[in-house]
């Protein structure tokens, strides 16, 4: 009775004490979330260096981690400084007057009477959606323009989570292998349970990461591409908002590329539009349509609808790190019920079919735990 309460307060404790341990950590969960994507992601690149340069965890680690800092972390550090910079310039030029999106929709509602026309038969105001569409580029731009004050301010502890990701992601590539067989001895699921978590996690996280970010440089450059070519303001930028929006499924780089494409048609340069609209379902539109489910949804296991749902919840609930912890939840989710299914599956079969034979429960068809 005694030895009961002792280990029923020391797991009461247990609980609490890595309950508080998480909350201390929720302050840097996205430097603490990025390192271990980091770690897994590159994870081949340590095993190769291994084999080359033998077992010198410090040096290939050290490595490892120059590689990514030259060919990921850099090149998005100034790729966000782009965006951040054209921005700034895109609201003063909005503040000056040189550009005014108001009168950009009106020109196209007055080349295209239809759209209008088609808006009222479900009642709706084509003013409030102008109003609408103002507001929400406006204060787009406005708020890179935040983002850059909010930079300038903040670098500090912009520098100290970036500080820490490179840290932590320096370790986890080290001592990464122990700390998973730590945890695989410490958690109570079985060991056969927790590898199959474990590969699950790892597996999502690196098709996630990889696919997602390799087809959001895909499609930002030829659509920065594209606009460069037809001569549109602010190539660039357009291709880095491309680039992010692309992480969004289905829609994507449409949401930037479709307007574009109707506001050139409505000030009578139809075959830039053309040429815009072809290129647009063609080849930026392929990219999405061929290499989303080959890099995501063929690598982590999920039907192309499960990818595209949890994406766009995981972005709602987690912002930009949700691209990749909606697919993971998703992914484990399955992951969970693959193994009840596999593993007590064939219980509840007898209980629904009591006179079913030895013979026939062997052969008999039973759920497939690979979902």
């Amino acid at each position: 009775m005694y030895a009961k309460l002792e280990t029923r307060t020391f797991l009461a404790l247990l609980v609490g004490v890595s309950l508080a341990f998480v909350f201390l950590m929720k302050p840097f969960f996205g430097p603490i979330f990025w390192a271990v994507a980091i770690a897994l992601i590159f994870h081949p690149v340590q095993n190769l260096l291994v084999r080359w340069l033998g077992e010198r965890p410090n040096t290939n680690a050290l490595i490892t981690l120059v590689i990514c800092m030259v060919i990921v972390v850099i090149p998005v550090l100034v790729l966000v400084t782009s965006l951040v910079a054209q921005g700034v310039e895109l609201y003063q030029q909005i503040q000056r007057g040189e550009i005014r999106p108001g009168e950009y929709i009106d020109q196209v509602n007055q080349s295209f009477p239809a759209i209008q026309a088609f808006l009222a038969q479900f009642d709706i105001s084509f003013t409030e959606l102008r109003d609408r569409a103002v507001n929400l580029f406006v204060g787009g731009s406005q708020f890179l323009a935040k983002q850059a004050l909010g930079i300038g301010q903040n670098t500090f502890q912009f520098f100290m989570g970036l500080a820490l990701m490179v840290y932590l992601a320096f370790f986890l590539l080290r001592d990464g292998h122990h700390l998973v067989e730590l945890i695989i001895r410490a958690l109570p699921l079985g060991d056969e349970r927790e590898r199959l978590l474990f590969a699950k996690f790892a597996e999502v996280t690196r098709a996630t990461v990889k696919g997602n970010l390799l087809i959001a440089i895909i499609q930002g450059a030829l659509g920065g591409l594209i606009f460069w070519i037809l001569g549109i303001t602010g190539a660039l930028l357009w291709g880095v908002v491309m680039a992010i929006v692309s992480l969004l499924p289905a829609v994507g780089a449409a949401l930037v590329w479709v307007p574009a494409a109707i506001y050139l048609a409505a000030v009578g340069d139809v075959v830039p539009a053309l040429v815009l609209t072809v290129f647009g379902v063609v080849v930026i539109g392929l990219a999405d349509n061929l290499l989303r489910p080959l890099l995501v949804g063929r690598d982590t296991k999920l039907p192309d609808y499960i990818v595209l749902l949890s994406t766009l919840g995981g972005i709602v609930m987690f912002g930009i790190n949700g691209f990749v912890m909606g697919p993971l939840v998703a992914a484990l989710f399955m992951a969970f019920w693959g193994i009840f299914i596999r593993e007590f599956g064939h219980e509840s079969q007898a209980v629904l079919h009591p006179d079913t034979g030895p013979e026939d429960e062997n052969h008999g068809n039973r759920p497939d735990s690979k979902l």
